[in-house]
């Protein structure tokens, strides 16, 4: 009767542990559910540009050929273009064929929850508290709001989660009697590099944290070390790793030239991010405005960082303190960073965080006369953890992006109740002007801001072509100039339009661009509402 008891009791345990979900199951669940279901499903698709990404992705899929020349625009058509999220593309060109938006704003969900149930279960790993766990996450969540958009960096952001994990978990100690299993992770790295460099240019900050745990294994390698027996096998195993790393960085450069594009991808990249006037006038490379509750979430994470070296500093390893100072100078540097960049400084600030505040708890019990009650403390946490990593089943979130999946593949519904209605902000993007468009519109060309034209894409190519979109890279520094002069009305605004001729223009209601075109003889007014306003030229092109 006693063994029976203890066996079945035993069953029940292993049956718990596999169907009871964990901390990080439930914050996957929390955010696939809150992104993919409520209001919040709308930010997902804020920017107009995931339309021709959409598109790109299915004329992929028709042509079976990556197009190497623009199909889009009027302006740019035939010209070299690089479509270097080629593989992005075609997973939400299908997606959106088998499941319209409701599929695409769903996969741009599972990846964030993703990245932010990973980072919480990072983080515990690492040594964090369980409640710190959750607060840093939470705080990074928070920080990278704004870039919620299902764009292409959404997966630069997993897989830098990926390679940090792959990178850290392979630098240990030798006499941790750790199996190899971590170091063998390294070659990963080429492998997680090939997708990246196909579905984002974020591919640069694997080779930077690459740099930064090969500097740091040279650091150990070359450094003078006592004769003890201890340093002796660390200066070996440095050596040993800093070999490994530098023959995984070749192959991973190698396989980045596993492209449509070769090493002309690498050139366009280059002068793209080294043209000055593209970097001052993009948005998303500008510095971050800190008056913005996302901006102030990581302004606060800065300050944890502070404190956290201050209580770490003397004891932080190098590859720590440089993944910190590149994290805090690249989200600085441009407010597209601050994702990335939150991410790192919480994987790196949480141990040191918890261990400071674990001391100074311990000190104040010992203080107080109350050691026990402090030791009870942290044993209670530490049980909570075990707890946590012993929930591996994972059976909840599958259950729900199963759910989720069938939901959005017959049109959100869940039997008569309509649970997903993905669109894009009616408002923000003037559905109902382009709609008045669809109608009318011939070939084109067609002009409407840059931010703008992903939209329109999706609503009317191939029907029509647009004249700019936020493919800044495509269009180039003089383009965007003289583009730039006609959307602000600046003197000399006429000459993008005699030169580009568009046939109709899409224009925000209240523009000063609307008012000059509204004193125009040579434009005629055929739509207007709330959002915005279509002209038509009286002559055509």
């Amino acid at each position: 009767m006693a063994i029976g008891s203890g066996t079945s009791g035993a069953g029940s345990r292993g049956v718990a542990r596999w169907c009871i979900p964990s901390s990080a199951d439930l914050i996957f669940i929390a955010f696939l559910g809150l992104l993919a279901f409520t209001s919040l499903s709308v930010r997902l698709l804020s920017d107009a540009g995931i339309g021709w990404h959409i598109r790109c992705g299915q004329l992929i899929l028709a042509t079976h050929t990556v197009p190497r020349v623009d199909p889009f625009s009027s302006t740019m058509h035939g010209r070299p273009w690089f479509a270097w999220e080629w593989l992005f593309d075609i997973i939400v060109g299908w997606l959106e064929r088998v499941g319209g938006l409701n599929a695409v704003v769903l996969f741009a969900a599972l990846i964030i929850a993703t990245v932010y149930a990973c980072t919480f279960r990072l983080l515990l790993r690492r040594g964090t508290s369980l409640s710190l766990a959750l607060i840093l996450t939470l705080l990074a969540a928070s920080a990278a709001m704004i870039h919620f958009q299902a764009r292409p960096h959404l997966l630069s952001w997993l897989l830098t989660l990926a390679w940090f994990y792959i990178l850290e978990s392979s630098d240990h100690q030798p006499d941790q009697r750790q199996s190899s299993t971590p170091a063998r992770l390294l070659w990963f790295l080429p492998l997680l590099m090939l997708i990246w460099v196909n579905v984002h240019g974020g591919f640069l900050i694997g080779f930077v944290l690459l740099a930064i745990y090969w500097l740091d294994s040279a650091w150990k390698y070359l450094r003078p070390r006592a004769d003890r027996f201890e340093d002796i096998l660390r200066t070996i195993q440095a050596g040993h790793r800093f070999r490994s790393l530098s023959l995984i960085g070749l192959i991973s450069a190698a396989v980045t030239l596993v492209n449509p594009y070769g090493f002309k991808l690498h050139i366009h990249i280059y002068r793209y991010l080294s043209n000055r006037f593209l970097m001052d006038h993009i948005d998303e490379f500008q510095s971050p405005n800190f008056h913005y509750a996302a901006q102030k979430c990581f302004a606060a994470l800065l300050l944890l960082a502070i404190v956290a070296l201050a209580a770490k500093c003397h004891k932080a390893g190098l590859s720590h303190i440089l993944v910190v100072m590149f994290a805090v100078s690249s989200g600085l540097y441009a407010s597209r960073n601050i994702p990335v960049a939150s991410l790192l400084l919480v994987l790196m600030i949480g141990p040191w965080l918890s261990e400071a505040i674990e001391n100074y708890t311990a000190t104040r019990a010992i203080r107080g006369g109350s050691q026990l009650a402090g030791q009870s403390s942290a044993n209670f946490f530490q049980r909570m953890q075990a707890v946590e990593f012993s929930l591996r089943g994972h059976l909840s979130p599958s259950a729900a992006v199963i759910l989720s999946f069938w939901i959005a593949v017959h049109g959100g519904a869940f039997g008569s109740i309509q649970l997903m209605n993905a669109q894009f902000d009616p408002q923000r993007f003037s559905v109902s002007a382009v709609s008045a468009l669809e109608k009318c519109v011939r070939r084109g060309p067609l002009l409407a801001p840059d931010y703008w034209g992903g939209y329109l894409i999706y609503r009317l190519y191939p029907k029509a072509q647009v004249v700019v979109d936020d493919r800044h890279d495509l269009y180039g520094e003089q383009f965007l100039k003289s583009y730039l002069k006609m959307i602000h009305a600046e003197a000399g605004w006429h000459d993008f339009l005699d030169q580009y001729r568009p046939q109709y223009i899409l224009v925000p209601k209240g523009s000063a661009l609307e008012s000059i075109l509204l004193e125009n003889g040579d434009w005629a007014l055929i739509y207007s509402d709330d959002t915005a306003s279509i002209f038509a030229a009286r002559v055509s092109p």
